[in-house]
C-alpha cells in the first residue's frame, strides 16, 4: 500500500512494519466478518483504507496524539476512528464503547488478533457509561465519528472528558449551521470554544470537518440526560 503510506507521509504520519502489518490484518479481518454482519459498506481495499483507516488519523493532524494518555470512543461501530490511532499512537489506553454487542465482539476478535494492549470494550450506552465513576470526567480525548448530529453528541461526549481535555467530533460534508447549533450543548457542559479543521480525502473530492472542543470544568450532575430526552430535546 505504497499510495496509503504516502497519504500518511503528507499529513506528518509514518508506520513501522508492525503497524503495517496491523493495518492489513485489520482489514482483511473487517472484511471476513462483514460477510455475516454489517459493519460496513466499504469493502473494496483502497476504500477502506482512505475512507476508513486515513479518514479517522486526521484526527491527528488537529490534536497532539503522541501526549494523550487515555482517548475513549464513543459509538465505536467496527473500531473507527479510536483502534486506526490506537495502532498509530500505541501508548494509549483506548476505550470503545458501543451499545450493540455483535459489534463489540468483533472487536474483542479484532484486538486480540491485532495483539493491541491496554484496550478496554464497553457493551454500554454512553449516557449510562458516562454516569459511571470510572469513566465520568476522566479521558484526555473523547471522539466520536459520524455517530449523531453536534448537539446531541456533545452531550454524549463531553461528560466522559477530563478538564483541559477535548471532545473532538469527525464529520464529514459540511455543518456549520448543525455546528452553531450545539454552541448552547457546549456551554451547558462546560465546554468551551470550537476550533474547526477541514480535510478532502486524497482521492475524491470529499469534504472532511473535525470539531475541537476543550472542557473547562467537571460536567453538571444533570448530564448526560435520559436517552430519549436527549435526542427529543437537544441541549439549545
Amino acid at each position: 500500500m505504497k499510495e496509503w503510506e504516502k497519504w500518511l507521509d503528507e499529513i506528518d504520519l509514518s508506520l513501522h512494519d508492525k503497524q503495517k502489518e496491523q493495518f492489513q490484518r485489520y482489514y482483511e479481518t473487517l472484511i471476513t466478518w462483514n460477510e455475516k454482519m454489517n459493519l460496513t459498506g466499504i469493502t473494496d481495499e483502497k476504500e477502506v483504507y482512505e475512507k476508513h483507516f486515513y479518514d479517522s488519523l486526521l484526527a491527528a493532524c488537529c490534536y497532539p496524539f503522541k501526549n494523550v494518555r487515555s482517548l475513549v470512543d464513543i459509538g465505536g461501530g467496527a473500531g473507527f476512528p479510536g483502534v486506526p490511532l490506537k495502532i498509530c499512537f500505541p501508548h494509549m489506553q483506548l476505550t470503545v464503547i458501543d451499545a450493540t454487542k455483535k459489534r463489540i465482539q468483533f472487536l474483542e476478535h479484532l484486538v486480540d488478533h491485532l495483539s493491541l494492549e491496554n484496550v478496554n470494550l464497553l457493551h454500554m450506552r454512553a449516557e449510562d457509561a458516562a454516569r459511571d465513576e470510572r469513566y465520568r470526567d476522566s479521558y484526555d480525548v473523547a471522539i466520536a465519528r459520524a455517530v449523531a448530529k453536534m448537539p446531541i453528541l456533545a452531550e454524549l461526549c463531553l461528560p466522559f472528558v477530563r478538564k483541559n481535555g477535548v471532545w473532538i467530533a469527525l464529520k464529514g460534508k459540511a455543518i456549520n449551521e448543525e455546528a452553531e447549533m450545539a454552541t448552547p450543548a457546549i456551554r451547558a457542559l462546560n465546554g468551551g470554544e470550537m476550533d474547526e479543521h477541514y480535510f478532502e480525502l486524497p482521492t475524491e473530492a470529499s469534504d472532511r470537518h473535525i470539531y475541537v472542543v476543550a472542557k473547562q470544568n467537571d460536567t453538571s450532575c444533570a448530564y448526560p440526560r435520559k436517552p430519549a430526552t436527549i435526542k427529543k430535546q437537544p441541549l439549545g
